[in-house]
């Protein structure tokens, strides 16, 4: 069994400059690219924190809250949020700055997903993490829930087996 490793040992941020061949005919930050740096800076934090060769497995739900436009500097940061037997989750946090204007906004979220791979390109154990942050104890505590859900929406897990989700179903049944 691996040791532990804390959540803040997978940091990493990263700064791009929107520039034109990055846009579209709006002037606005293509989708894609923005898809494209987030693989990036979740992939090098899913590296800290195995220490290993990472692939994707899987992305969540990325919504467009804000555009991004021509000239902005963005900020995209990640660190891993839990880890399972092979596989880690990744949070990535995006901001785009209008510095000539002093605007900051945050503009978009996201969940990916790495499996760690050994020298012969198979998934290898990772080290469970330690949340010790109010915010990364919330992520945390919400990643199984979000794994099962991925599991089930890939097919590779049956909806009456997520004993997570259905605690939360049960939970606000009684609520309500």
């Amino acid at each position: 069994m691996l040791p532990p490793k804390k959540a803040s040992e997978s940091l990493t941020t990263m700064t791009e400059m929107v520039l034109p061949n990055d846009t579209n005919g709006l002037n606005n930050l293509m989708g894609g690219r923005l898809m494209y740096w987030m693989d990036i800076v979740s992939a090098i934090a899913a590296q800290k924190h195995s220490n290993r060769l990472v692939v994707t497995a899987s992305v969540d739900n990325i919504s467009f809250a804000e555009p991004i436009g021509l000239g902005n500097v963005l900020t995209l940061r990640a660190h891993v949020t839990r880890a399972f037997t092979t596989s880690m989750e990744v949070f990535i946090e995006a901001w785009a700055e209008d510095i000539p204007n002093q605007r900051k906004v945050s503009t978009n979220k996201a969940f990916f997903t790495f499996v760690a791979l050994d020298k012969a390109g198979k998934p290898t154990q990772v080290a469970e993490v330690t949340p010790e942050t109010p915010e990364e104890k919330a992520l945390y505590e919400s990643a199984l829930r979000r794994r099962q859900l991925r599991l089930i929406l890939s097919g590779r897990m049956k909806p009456h087996d997520a004993a997570e989700l259905k605690a939360l179903f049960e939970d606000s049944k009684k609520v309500n």
